[in-house]
């Protein structure tokens, strides 16, 4: 049927290209954050090394101490993002295609050698960092946690691109088919690593989640939102483990995100006070940029010794959380 549709409609996908394609198992990222086990995807999603990259860039600081919205966490975060989203570009892509160096950009040696120039009261620069209504049809990725009586946890992602993929259905085959070429990358700031070859899988930000302790589920948790997936698990996890927050308070206060190149803070109304604004900003961040969209969807499951919480995260109108 796709290939009967690809030769009536001037389609490059041939009956060989869909015989040779097989499904690749995947090793999960591993990383651990202060005694919480972090499993999440692993490449050609660079969502899960970023993750444990971030989190192990932050690990060393009392985050907790500083407060949520408080201009040191924020300033602390933002680097971390900056950083990371750096090496996104020059290091991550399909690895049958280029030596991911995953353990590397994943060790917590690697994060305090990343972060050495790091200093709390001043920002980075990314030029010398290298390396009810109906519910509205969300415009991008898909995201669900699930997790059932004995303890089986499990997060799912999954994704057309933008809304409705190509927007093509295959005749009698009642699926959309994607569009995620332009998750590869042809920018001056890029390296071969992601550019586009026959039979690659282009590098994305899915970032399916899961965090346990002593080998039990605790909190399974991910986005949609392009390249701010990666952001918006990073500060759901933030929020769990080092603000103890609530997984409501969680999953649904004001976010932010930094990626690097724009070397800007794109925010959500709330997260970032005016007084906190003006700190940043005298210490040199740059770019700080209210978001007229909401930044990801976080749908996520805290597991606790009497009780499993669910959040359908409210940016998305028509979430729900179910038994």
């Amino acid at each position: 049927m796709i290939v009967s549709d690809m030769d009536k409609n001037g389609g490059v996908i041939s009956h060989n290209d869909l015989e040779s394609y097989e499904p690749v198992w995947r090793q999960a990222i591993h990383g651990n954050y202060r005694g919480y086990d972090i499993w999440s995807m692993g490449p050609p999603s660079s969502g899960g090394i970023l993750i444990v990259q971030m989190l192990n860039m932050m690990e060393p600081f009392n985050v907790a101490e500083y407060g949520w919205g408080s201009k040191e966490a924020i300033h602390l975060m933002v680097e971390a993002q900056r950083r990371a989203y750096a090496d996104r570009a020059v290091h991550l892509g399909d690895p049958d295609f280029s030596d991911i160096p995953a353990s590397l950009l994943t060790s917590k040696t690697y994060a305090r050698q990343r972060f050495e120039n790091f200093t709390m009261d001043k920002s980075g620069d990314s030029s010398l960092i290298n390396a009810s209504q109906l519910p509205d049809e969300s415009p991008n990725t898909t995201h669900y946690s699930v997790i059932d009586s004995q303890g089986n946890a499990v997060s799912i992602t999954t994704t057309l691109n933008s809304s409705y993929g190509n927007k093509i259905v295959v005749e009698g085959a009642g699926f959309l088919l994607n569009n995620e070429m332009d998750d590869f990358v042809t920018s001056v700031t890029a390296t071969h690593v992601n550019e586009i070859a026959p039979g690659k899988r282009m590098m994305s930000s899915m970032s399916p989640t899961i965090i346990s302790r002593n080998s039990k589920p605790v909190l399974i948790t991910g986005s949609p939102g392009g390249s701010s997936i990666i952001n918006t698990v990073l500060q759901v996890i933030v929020n769990v483990i080092d603000h103890g927050m609530a997984l409501e308070d969680a999953v649904t206060s004001p976010r932010l995100t930094h990626q690097w190149q724009p070397d800007m803070i794109r925010y959500e109304e709330g997260a970032i006070s005016d007084e906190v604004a003006r700190a940043l900003e005298s210490m040199g961040h740059k770019g700080l940029n209210p978001s007229r969209r909401y930044i990801g969807e976080a749908n996520s499951i805290l597991v606790s010794e009497d009780h499993i919480e669910g959040v359908s995260d409210p940016r998305i109108v028509g979430g729900v959380a179910g038994y």
